[in-house]
């Protein structure tokens, strides 16, 4: 196993404004939504509860709340047809996931952590609506913030500008349906810390809790798993080292996340799906600032190179109770 020295801790992100950002994210096809919830999110009161479901998405749990009694899905053509997503990493996009990895490694622990606690991550968000007769709605850019509890025993907290709160069930305990996928930090210290133990994990669990093709399902995982949460460094490292060896993962050079930061995005295409889902890191640190959804083709109302989805962590800390910040 790697061993890695240890950096002084990247100071947080500040709040950026809200002119001049990127519009952004929904995904379309039921597959990458409703049949991907993995646990209940009781909703405000304005808000249609989600359908019932294993695997959600946590950046997109906000956008279900609010849509999945009024989205529309529409079984889309592939866009795979010249096999990209079965082709290997080039060495390029093996090497910025090796240098992702080495900063993920080093990043400074968050000290002792009680499983009593909760993990607080507060981002910047825009998903893409779609309702049944009418065209696609970006709503602007605006703040989400994520109480997880560092167990999942609790109930957690879940805080969206306009539209209010709700309280999130605690997830699956070890011997319960869906524990596998459960994104609380106390489970993610217990994954491999190898990166082909930790690439066998992905492959035998992602596509147990997902309609999508193997390959595409490891992705997904990954990238709910670094956005979401706090990621242990050793078993962040394994993460990134792991997805060198998924197909169809490229590079993407000017990527912009939803705070309008420019930076480097690993990416790949969906091949059931017009989208290319991209994970954006500052190109000097390799610190990762958000993720994005960009349609691939023209598809209902949306036009190739549109931003569906768009999210931007803009802060992650530790605290000791539900609805309290940093």
């Amino acid at each position: 196993m790697n061993r890695f020295p240890e950096i002084p801790e990247l100071p947080d992100i500040p709040e950026l404004p809200e002119e001049d950002l990127p519009p952004g994210r929904h995904r379309l096809l039921k597959e990458h939504l409703m049949s991907e919830i993995r646990h209940d999110a009781p909703a405000p009161v304005s808000a249609p509860a989600p359908a019932r479901g294993r695997w959600l998405r946590p950046a997109l749990a906000a956008a279900a709340v609010a849509t999945a009694a009024a989205v529309t899905f529409v079984l889309l053509p592939s866009s795979g047809g010249d096999d990209a997503s079965a082709r290997p990493p080039a060495a390029a996009t093996v090497a910025l996931l090796e240098d992702i990895a080495l900063a993920a490694a080093r990043e400074q622990p968050y000290g002792e952590i009680r499983d009593d606690q909760y993990v607080y991550v507060d981002s910047k968000v825009s998903y893409a609506q779609h309702e049944e007769g009418e065209k696609t709605k970006i709503p602007p850019l605006h703040r989400a913030e994520q109480w997880t509890s560092v167990d999942g025993t609790r109930k957690g907290l879940y805080r969206e500008t306009g539209r209010g709160e709700w309280a999130t069930e605690p997830e699956a305990q070890p011997g319960e349906p869906g524990y596998e996928v459960t994104t609380n930090h106390r489970h993610l210290s217990t994954l491999p810390t190898d990166p082909d133990e930790m690439y066998d994990w992905l492959r035998g669990t992602a596509p147990k809790y997902s309609g999508q093709e193997t390959d595409q399902a490891m992705f997904v995982l990954v990238g709910d798993l670094i956005r979401s949460t706090i990621v242990p460094p050793e078993q962040s490292a394994a993460l990134y080292r792991a997805v060198t060896r998924i197909p169809g993962v490229t590079v993407v050079e000017d990527a912009v996340d939803a705070a309008g930061r420019k930076g480097v995005a690993i990416a790949r295409q969906d091949p059931d799906n017009p989208t290319r889902d991209e994970w954006i890191f500052d190109t000097r640190t390799h610190q990762f600032l958000g993720e994005r959804s960009v349609a691939s083709d023209d598809y209902s109302d949306v036009k190739k190179g549109q931003v569906t989805s768009n999210t931007a962590v803009l802060r992650r800390a530790v605290v000791d109770e539900a609805g309290r910040r940093p």
